[in-house]
């Protein structure tokens, strides 16, 4: 019998948009032979799930059901394609958790734990990997330009804490920018992370579960048009995305090998797409995204190509690892 498969899209942040084109790109290529595929956005005004005709039907909240022709629809699964709030912070999926629904991404704690960039980078550091030096603020606090600067240095980077990682960034050069940088960022978020500049080359590294194992895909070098990999850069063509990425063997042995250790130390499960920045040979972690972009363009889909895994195998897998 088949099953029952909600691919949850859209969410509560500002990348609902690129969520929404990540979930149908999972429902295009999921097996419909073998799974009943339903579209289940979620949204601040509304929780439904589509047919193929774009019909809308309601979700119910108690038990994540639906009703269809007289049928009530109740998920086997739920594959996970939303980027931020509430899918990538965790929140969403404890309340999956209760409800005994499986769901392709890690347990909900290990979910807020990496999206809490502050908190992330403070267990990995505890398993030696290198990190940019940072200070973090919450919304309210003094704020000390001088004091950041001899911390971080110039340039640097202004991030949300609790959000992905294409809105609300800013590199600064001066004390006045790191301000403005500040304002940007809580646009985003109460808390912020003020980091110090790497400079090196840039990869993006996906581990995920595979067959059982744990896999480290291709690499991906990011050679960004603009200043940084801004949203720009990442979602409209201004960088290249060059896979496998033009490293030694020796740098591309230790990133795998530091990918793994950081996948393991936050007990991950799932998908997760982490960046790195080469400093003297030694990768720095940046940060993790484990609900990365899944449009054919995306990084991570073109890291599963090059492995010889199809999108429908990837996805395919990503449910099977969690009916087992």
């Amino acid at each position: 019998m088949k099953k029952n498969i909600a691919i949850i899209m859209g969410g509560y942040s500002s990348e609902v948009n690129i969520s929404l084109v990540s979930g149908n790109v999972v429902y295009k290529h999921l097996d419909k032979e073998k799974y009943n595929a339903f579209r289940v956005h979620i949204l601040r005004d509304k929780w439904v799930a589509l047919d193929d005709n774009d019909k809308e039907y309601k979700i119910n909240k108690n038990d994540f059901s639906f009703n269809l022709d007289s049928n009530k629809i109740i998920f086997d699964c739920v594959f996970n394609a939303i980027h931020g709030s509430p899918g990538e912070n965790g929140m969403l999926l404890g309340y999956l958790e209760l409800l005994n629904i499986p769901h392709t991404s890690a347990p909900f704690y290990q979910m807020a734990l990496t999206f809490n960039k502050r908190d992330c980078l403070s267990v990995v550091k505890e398993y030696g990997i290198k990190t940019a030096i940072s200070v973090y603020l919450n919304k309210g606090d003094v704020i000390n330009t001088d004091a950041i600067i001899a911390k971080v240095g110039l340039p640097c980077f202004i991030k949300p804490n609790n959000a992905g990682s294409s809105y609300g960034i800013s590199k600064a050069y001066t004390a006045a920018e790191i301000l403005e940088g500040i304002e940007v960022a809580y646009k985003e978020d109460d808390a912020i992370l003020i980091e110090s500049f790497l400079n090196g080359t840039e990869v993006s590294v996906g581990v995920i579960e595979y067959k059982n194992e744990i896999k480290v895909l291709p690499i991906t070098e990011i050679v960004s048009e603009n200043d940084f990999f801004d949203y720009e850069a990442k979602y409209e063509g201004k960088s290249q995305e060059i896979t496998p990425a033009r490293i030694s063997s020796e740098e591309k042995s230790r990133v795998e090998e530091v990918a793994k250790k950081v996948y393991k130390a936050l007990n991950m499960s799932g998908f997760s797409r982490s960046e790195y920045i080469f400093v003297d040979g030694e990768p720095h972690f940046l940060e993790m995204n484990t609900v990365p972009g899944m449009t054919e363009e995306s990084i991570l889909p073109q890291q599963s190509k090059e492995a010889g895994i199809s999108l429908k195998e990837l996805f395919d897998n990503s449910i099977e690892m969690k009916l087992r």
